[in-house]
């Protein structure tokens, strides 16, 4: 069975979703352990309540992000999986980090990319006056945010609207299109080439598979 390392920094909802996804084989994969850079990261305990190897590697530890992501390289290999996940991981990646697992690391971002790129991006989309938001599901590259985009999920924003009620509009879409992009990379149907997002042998477009 195809094996999935996943790095935190929280709460882990989109964990979460990711183990449910496992147990209800809607992902043909198992989760083989965690990995989180904070020690109260409640994802840890998520994950050991599903008996799956947790891993806290502490910053204050290393000299610098370098250092740090050499040893967290380390241990993910230990388990040999076939793909990375990010879930909420909120330290940006050394450039040997990000090659090393060329192809195979994903990460979930809280905006329509390219649109919003960093932190903050709800507030940023209310702020902006936009009528619509999003997420999206990438691959990672050395280019923070900026690797190919897989799939995005849209929400609406409605002018009462707060930002606690665009977060969990869209935490709702990424519990939904994140295990389904796992799945198919683990099926064989996802890889990247030449900096693009391919499908089932297709190309896909800047935001990426098109379906809402």
């Amino acid at each position: 069975m195809k094996k999935i390392a996943v790095l935190i920094s929280g709460n882990g909802s989109n964990l979460q979703s990711i183990i449910d996804a496992c147990q209800q084989n809607r992902i043909n994969g198992q989760i083989c352990a965690v990995f989180s850079n904070k020690a109260d990261a409640y994802g840890l305990q998520r994950a050991e309540e599903s008996a799956i190897p947790t891993h806290f590697l502490n910053p204050k530890e290393y000299s610098d992000r370098t250092d740090y992501d050499s040893a967290l390289l380390t241990a993910i290999d230990q388990y040999q999986p076939d793909l990375i996940v990010l879930a909420g991981y909120m330290r940006i990646l050394s450039s040997g980090f990000v090659q090393h697992y060329h192809g195979r690391l994903l990460n979930i971002h809280p905006s329509l990319l390219p649109k919003y790129p960093g932190l903050h991006t709800h507030r940023k989309a209310i702020e902006n006056g936009d009528q619509e938001h999003g997420t999206s599901v990438h691959f990672v590259t050395e280019e923070l945010d900026g690797g190919p985009v897989i799939l995005q999920a849209k929400v609406p924003i409605f002018a009462e609207d707060q930002e606690e009620d665009v977060i969990r509009r869209v935490q709702t879409q990424e519990h939904n299109i994140y295990p389904l992009v796992i799945g198919w990379f683990l099926e064989g149907r996802l890889s990247m080439g030449n900096n693009t997002a391919i499908l089932d042998g297709k190309v896909l477009s800047q935001q990426g598979y098109a379906s809402d």
